[in-house]
């Protein structure tokens, strides 16, 4: 099995929180609307679940396996 690398991990990661975070801001821009798009809040929501799922993943292949 080929050994994750590092560098191209840490660069989804930032690409990954960097789209989390523009969710976020988006989230809260339109809980402040009084018309809002309830199946798209509810769409990036969700991205934004998947996303952070994505992150755990990446940030647990950084930490190496330790053999009992």
């Amino acid at each position: 099995m080929q050994r994750p690398d590092p560098a191209e991990i840490a660069r989804q990661l930032a690409e990954l929180r960097l789209e989390h975070r523009d969710l976020d801001l988006l989230i809260a821009g339109l809980h402040e609307r009084p018309q809002v798009d309830e199946l798209a809040l509810k769409r990036m929501k969700k991205r934004k679940l998947k996303l952070k799922d994505m992150i755990a993943q990446l940030e647990s292949r950084l930490i190496p396996d330790i053999d009992a």
